[in-house]
């Protein structure tokens, strides 16, 4: 009778185990593999307004982003990949320029929401990229932020030497691309980078995906959470643990403005506001009322350009 047991609970072991691994892959393929990503259609934690809706897929900056005429950059990344970057003279001379940095499944052209806003209004040069794995940038895998870091400091570099030595930099960044400048200011940046807006930002990836895990399959984080780390680990280069905004907060000394909206549920702004006291920089949150994951500019575009240029009046002088 107790072998009997022991075999039953073995048996359920294996079992158990052979499911976390397909599920594993499963997650992976579904969230890091390159790809459309049907799951996120008609996902209720990303609907926002019709208005806002409209503004995001018909708006005039649109228009305005395909009128204007970027200069095409191409870099190879430090693990052979060719990425694509998209720089835009500013009208009259500017020693500054904006580093934007675009959201999951986006591209560099959306960035042109507030791209349009710096390059018209503030007189700012524009630069924004393909992250890898995303627009014609090549890339099988989604970084999460964690290997684009390095991507961005790459940039930045390349934009100083193309510029000059005398160059400010913006680096704005919108929900992956949010995480992404906050995991690149742990680095050891230029003191040609002045300012972050992390718009919408995670804490980490392993933070994420226990929540959206939970909130979207219903699933417990662990073993799944982990074991899909450790595919991403051996199929990506990187873990979920390590792929941490909140670490390299801890340690940047650039001063940091975080946006978030109090009905965001896509990455709660319990996160924004935990990125906030950890920064190890003067640092600056706020928080727009009624606004999902990344609607506060569409939502009040008149107090996000407020906050915007009071933050830059404190902080680029």
């Amino acid at each position: 009778m107790k072998k009997r047991i022991i075999k039953i609970i073995t048996g359920l072991v294996v079992v158990l185990i052979i499911i976390d691994i397909v599920a594993s892959f499963y997650f992976y393929d579904l969230a890091i593999n390159r790809g459309p990503k049907d799951f996120l259609q008609g996902n209720k934690d990303l609907e926002v307004s019709a208005e806002t809706m409209n503004v995001l897929l018909e708006g005039g900056w649109r228009e305005w982003v395909e009128n204007q005429e970027f200069e095409h950059l191409e870099m190879t990344s430090r693990d052979g990949l060719t990425l694509q970057g998209y720089f835009l003279k500013a009208k009259k001379p500017s020693n500054v320029v904006v580093v934007a940095a675009h959201g999951y499944l986006g591209r560099g052209s959306d960035m042109g929401l507030f791209g349009q806003y710096y390059y018209e209004a503030l007189g700012y040069n524009f630069f924004t990229a393909d992250a890898r794995g995303h627009g014609r940038s090549e890339g099988d895998y989604i970084g999460f932020g964690w290997q684009d870091r390095l991507d961005y400091l790459d940039w930045i570099n390349l934009l100083v030497d193309k510029l000059g030595p005398d160059t400010e930099i913006i680096l704005h960044g919108l929900s992956m691309g949010a995480a992404t400048v906050l995991m690149t200011s742990g680095e050891e940046l230029p003191p040609n980078v002045k300012v972050i807006i992390a718009d919408s930002p995670y804490t980490s990836v392993q933070d994420l995906f226990s929540y959206q895990i939970k909130r979207m399959f219903h699933l417990p984080p662990f073993p799944f959470i982990h074991t899909t780390s450790l595919v991403t680990k051996a199929k990506a280069g990187y873990s979920f643990t390590e792929a941490s905004a909140l670490k390299q907060v801890k340690k940047t000394t650039i001063p940091i403005l975080y946006i978030t909206g109090d009905a965001d549920t896509f990455v709660p702004t319990e996160m924004a506001h935990k990125l906030y006291e950890n920064t190890n920089s003067k640092a600056k949150i706020v928080t727009f009322h009624g606004a999902n994951h990344g609607e506060s500019f569409v939502m009040d575009k008149e107090k996000y350009i407020k906050v915007l240029n009071d933050f830059l009046q404190e902080n680029m002088n």
